[in-house]
This record gives C-alpha cells, sequence and structure tokens, in this order.
C-alpha cells in the first residue's frame, strides 16, 4: 500500500494454521489469482496482529482493533457494499509503538451463514480487518484487510422446496425421475430424463434421452450447465448468464424411437452451489439446458433448473 510510504508502520495478520490450512485460488478483479484460506461454519477464527515500525522511528496511536467482517457488495447502478456480520475486539490501548508488537485475537463458533462467492455483479466475501487509529490529521486511520473463504457443507436436505434460504437448506429429493420435453406439434418430440434434481458438486448426472416424434432433420444435439447470477429486485434488477459446461450428446440425425444414455460428471468443472435469495441481495441458480440444431440451423432448446449443493467431506 503506499500508505505505507507515508507512515513508518506496517500491519501483519496472520490466521493459526494457515500455511497448513486448504486454500482455493480466487481470481480477482485485476484477474490475478489469491490462495484464500477456507474456513466453515461454526469454525472459530484466531490468529495474531503484528505492528511494526519502521526506520526505528516511533509511532504514536489512539488504539488498534480487529474486525470479523461479512459483507455482499452488489454492482447496479455503483457499487454498494453491506456487512451481514460484524464481530469486533480492541487488541491494545492508546501508546506509543518503539518496536515489533504482536496481539492475538479470537472470534469463537462464527456462524457464517452464506458461501463466499465472486460473481460478476456480486460478490459475498469474508474478511478480517485490523485498524489503528492515529492522531495525525493526514492519516487518522491505518487499516489492513485479509480474505477468507468461507465453505457451506449441507447433509441431504429434508425441508419443502417451497423454502428460501441460503445454500445450507434445499429442496426435499424427489421420488421420482425429472423429465424434460423438447416439442413441436406433429414435428418433434424429445423427451430428457434423469434420476433427480438435486446433485453433489462431485456428483454425476444420469439420464436418457428419448427421441418419440422425429420429423425434422436434426443435425446437433447438446447438453449445457448454466449459471445464472440474479443482482438487485425488479425494476433494477441485473441477471447475467454463464455457460458453465457444455456436452455434445449427438452429432447427426436421430430416427423415432432411439434412445442416447447420458452420463455427464460434474468433476473437474469450476462449479458453484445454488444461492436461494442471498441476504435478499442476489440469488444464483444453475440450469441444464438442451439444445438441438436443424439443417437449417435453427435451434430449439429447454431449460430445467438444478440444485447444486457442497456436500460434507468424509
Amino acid at each position: 500500500m503506499s500508505l505505507f510510504f507515508k507512515i513508518p508502520l506496517d500491519i501483519e495478520i496472520r490466521l493459526e494454521g494457515e500455511d497448513t490450512r486448504q486454500h482455493v485460488e480466487i481470481k480477482n478483479a485485476s484477474n490475478r489469482i489469491e490462495r484464500l484460506p477456507v474456513f466453515k461454519d461454526g469454525e472459530s477464527i484466531k490468529g495474531s496482529v503484528t505492528l511494526r515500525t519502521k526506520e526505528g522511528r516511533k509511532v504514536e496511536h489512539l488504539g488498534v482493533r480487529v474486525q470479523l467482517l461479512g459483507s455482499i457488495e452488489t454492482n447496479i447502478d455503483g457499487l454498494v457494499s453491506d456487512d451481514f456480520l460484524s464481530l469486533a475486539t480492541e487488541l491494545a490501548a492508546p501508546s506509543v509503538l518503539t518496536h515489533p508488537e504482536t496481539y492475538p485475537f479470537e472470534f469463537k463458533n462464527v456462524e457464517k451463514q452464506y458461501e463466499s462467492y465472486r460473481g460478476k455483479n456480486a460478490k459475498l466475501r469474508y474478511y478480517i480487518r485490523v485498524t489503528v487509529n492515529r492522531k495525525s490529521s493526514s492519516a487518522s486511520e491505518i487499516t489492513r484487510e485479509k480474505e477468507l473463504w468461507v465453505y457451506q457443507y449441507v447433509n441431504t436436505p429434508e425441508v419443502d422446496t417451497n423454502t428460501t434460504t441460503s445454500t445450507s437448506v434445499l429442496p426435499k429429493e424427489s421420488p421420482t425421475t425429472v423429465k424434460m420435453d423438447v416439442g413441436i406439434e406433429d414435428c418433434l418430440h424429445i423427451e430428457f430424463e434423469y434420476l433427480r434434481s438435486r446433485f453433489s458438486l462431485l456428483d454425476v448426472i444420469i439420464g436418457r434421452i428419448y427421441f418419440l416424434l422425429v420429423r425434422l432433420k436434426i443435425k446437433h444435439m447438446e447438453l449445457s450447465l448454466i449459471k445464472r447470477e440474479t443482482v438487485g429486485a425488479p425494476p433494477n434488477q441485473i441477471t447475467d448468464f454463464e455457460t458453465v459446461l457444455r456436452f455434445e450428446i449427438m452429432d447427426g440425425a436421430p430416427v423415432k424411437g432411439e434412445t442416447i444414455p447420458i452420463r455427464l460428471f460434474l468433476s473437474g468443472y469450476d462449479l458453484i452451489p445454488t444461492y436461494r435469495d442471498v441476504n435478499k441481495k442476489f440469488s444464483v441458480k444453475n440450469y441444464l439446458s438442451l439444445v438441438l440444431i436443424d439443417e437449417d440451423a435453427r435451434r430449439y432448446f429447454k431449460q430445467s433448473e438444478i440444485i447444486l449443493y457442497r456436500d460434507k467431506p468424509n
């Protein structure tokens, strides 16, 4: 930070067990990769803050504070940030720093109700912020932040499908298979059947495609997984679509009565769970999209929402 060239004080934030903890690699706004330590809901966050003076100078301060913050940043008509989590503790009373000082901190059994997220117009982040208050009018505060990443693990969901919550609560599994029809009257009728509508991020989508009526010259067929990010509420709402994966099913003309088996492995792709109206700020939904293209390059498609979740590790 350029501020440190003006003020002879450096702030270092260390998390306990950080070197051995699981990390994720996330692209930042500059398209650079950041390695962030992973925490889970209910886990304590412990660490230490070290203040170092530079060039042997004395630094007078009015107190040192550490915060654990959870915020949602949305970008519709400008960047807006709202905190949904805010914990704080004072690390040091006013004093004069003449040599390095280290202060331990701990936030016990922290409820982290949402999973971290970085999208196009929404960001959900957890981070430690250290603030050193100073008398100087040119720099009344010196701050340093350290971001961490939160995973929300879930067990087999057992709630009603009409429930709207965070990623930790998902629809109850249907006892029957899911069917998605693509049809044009008297020309085309295709049925895509898969076993369920809820999958873990490491799951396999297993199903079949039945050609019940084919009077069009179908040239190509593919199955895609599409992520839809929705930020804000009408009329000020932004929706962004991203094709996360595309899987070619068929290249050539099918015939009536033909059946194509489907086995789509989700592991190995950069997938994220379903986010349902997170703090009334944004949602992220995932859709299976079946696309057919005929010889005249006309496209026929049908989408069906699926629920993705992060299963608890063994």
